[in-house]
Order: C-alpha cells, then structure tokens, then sequence
C-alpha cells in the first residue's frame, strides 16, 4: 500500500487531493501543515490517514516529520504563500515559498536508502513562473522570466527538483497548475482569488470585487474536479517519457474571459446573481493578472496521459451542486 505525505494539507488543494485517494482503499496519506490539518470528512477510508502538525521552516520540525513519515513512496508539495502574499511579504515568500521546500527536498535526499528507487516528489508549481512578453500560446519551451517574487520563488524550486531527479535522488514532476476554479472557502492572498470569487460569493448572496474593468480579460482556469484526477494520475506518470534534467508539465486548463465567466454565472444561477459583481481597477493586483500567460499548449500533459478540462460551466455546476448537498 503506497505511503503518501501532503505538505500544506490543511490547504484547499491538500484537502481535495487527499478525499480523493481516500476515496480508494490502497493509499496511506500523511497530511502535514503548520496548523493540525483534518481529516477530510467525506474521506471514504478515513481510517488510512493521519495528519502531523509541522513547520517546514523549523529544521527540528522538519526532521521529526521526515522521521515519523518514512518509509514513503511519494509526497506532494503543496505548501506556500500565495502569488499576493509573496509579493506584500517578500521575506516570508522567501521563507515558506523557497527556503522550507530547499530544506525539505534535501531532508528527503538524506533520507534515502542505498539501492532504493527515488522517491517520486510531486511539486505544485505555477504558471506565475511566466512574464511577458509572451507568444500568444505558450508550452514548456518558452523561457520562464516571472514578473513577481512567487514566480520566481517557484522556478528556483522547479530548478532544484530537476537538479535533484538528474543525480538520482528523487524522481520528480514538476507540475504548474492553472488558477484553480471554483474554489470554496473564504478568498485568498492569490492575485487570481477573485476567479473563484466571482462565482463562489454571488452563490453565496456575497458580492465579489473583479480588480480590473475589463471583461475580455482571459485567464487560463483549471475546475477542482480535472486537477483532483490528476494529480492523482501524477503518481503513476511514467518519468522515463520526460528527461531527468526537465522535469516540468504545464497542467491542462481551458481559457476563459470575465465576460464567459459572467455568462456560466448567469446560465447556472440566474442573471440577478450578476448584481453581487463590482468591477474596480487595482492597480497592482492588475499588474500581476496581466504578467501571466492566457493561451497554453498542453501536448506534453495529454502525451503523459493527463485529462482534459471540459468547461467552465461545468465547474460552476459542480460548485454549485457541492453547495446544495
């Protein structure tokens, strides 16, 4: 049975992930964060989890962690301080963001045994990792040049893990996610909270602000549900298909604009929930928004044998039906 470690598992994407291989009954997880994180209440097979609290940050910590998980055959590396967090707080981004994942993947490295198989490290990275200028569609081989301390912070990871799969110590994906959309729960410190916002708080009764007055405004949106599945099919992608030197796969996702956006809001819930959206510029929040890529070729995930998004409307309709039961 597979023994499986989530940092930031208290987190949306930590708890989504885990309620999915516990869904199943051959998955051990270890949920770890800095606050104790849950149990996910509809895990199916609850009695296969456990969770440690942990700081990352604190070399003791982190070596109990490691000590008290072992033996393990995967871990997905989730924790972090999000894109407008990272930016306000530069010395915390730095922190959390780069300095806890550089001293995880070496306690990992550490903590290998002689003649074992590389643990396989599956790492949330980010789209953020782009600047522009950009080429209208965008694959794993135009130059990452980010325009914001999370970028940065998650391309210096990427680059450790690629460095680490070369030598043999890990085996290891690098997977940069889409804006994950619709996501539940209160807003975040991500520029892009507002793309789950936007829908999640009108089905609310709770207006949501757009930073910037501009509904032709596209984003590149993956639904819950798509990343779910595949972050589970992560731990069975084969990395002999992927050099050991690059090890990143931008994750699939579907373009959609404000406008379309507005739209699935409308045709799932009725137009007066439109109402609750307020279009206001920030500045900076814009500045970010604009810095990332729109338009993605996602081959090289359906070559690997990830799944396709459907629609945004889709994602709206599974919020909505989460809401309602």
């Amino acid at each position: 049975m597979p023994n499986v470690l989530i940092t930031g598992g208290a987190g949306f994407i930590g708890q989504l992930l885990a309620e999915r291989l516990l869904s199943e009954p051959q998955y051990n997880l270890i949920l770890t964060d800095i606050i104790l994180p849950p149990i996910p209440p509809k895990a199916k097979h609850s009695k296969n989890a456990k969770s440690i609290q942990a700081d990352l940050c604190d070399p003791a910590s982190l070596s109990n962690l490691i000590d008290t998980s072992l033996p393990l055959d995967a871990i997905y590396i989730f924790h972090g301080i999000m894109s407008s967090g990272s930016e306000a707080n530069f010395e915390l981004g730095m922190k959390v963001n780069l300095t806890a994942t550089a001293s995880l993947l070496e306690a990992l490295r550490k903590a290998q045994k002689l003649g074992a198989p590389p643990l396989r490290v599956i790492y949330a990275s980010s789209q953020a990792v782009y600047g522009q200028p950009l080429p209208e569609i965008i694959d794993e081989t135009v130059m990452p040049t980010p325009e914001g301390s999370y970028g940065a912070q998650k391309l210096i990871c990427e680059t450790l893990i690629n460095d680490y799969t070369r030598k043999g110590y890990l085996n290891g994906f690098c997977l940069r996610f889409p804006t994950i959309s619709i996501r539940p729960g209160n807003p975040t410190q991500a520029a892009s909270s507002f793309l789950s916002g936007m829908i999640r708080e009108p089905l609310n009764g709770v207006e949501c602000v757009i930073p910037l007055k501009d509904r032709s405004f596209k984003s590149w949106l993956c639904s819950p549900r798509t990343l779910a599945e595949n972050l589970e099919y992560a731990l069975r992608v084969d990395g002999a298909k992927l050099p050991s030197h690059r090890r990143v796969v931008n994750m699939p996702g579907i373009g959609v604009t404000v406008q379309e956006m507005m739209d699935a809001l409308a045709a799932v819930a009725g137009k007066e929930k439109l109402a609750l959206l307020k279009e206001e510029t920030d500045v900076e929040m814009e500045r970010i928004l604009r810095s990332w890529g729109t338009t993605f070729d996602n081959e090289l995930a359906y070559g690997l044998g990830f799944r396709k998004d459907v629609s945004f409307e889709q994602a709206v309709r599974d919020y909505k039906e989460s809401l309602e039961g």
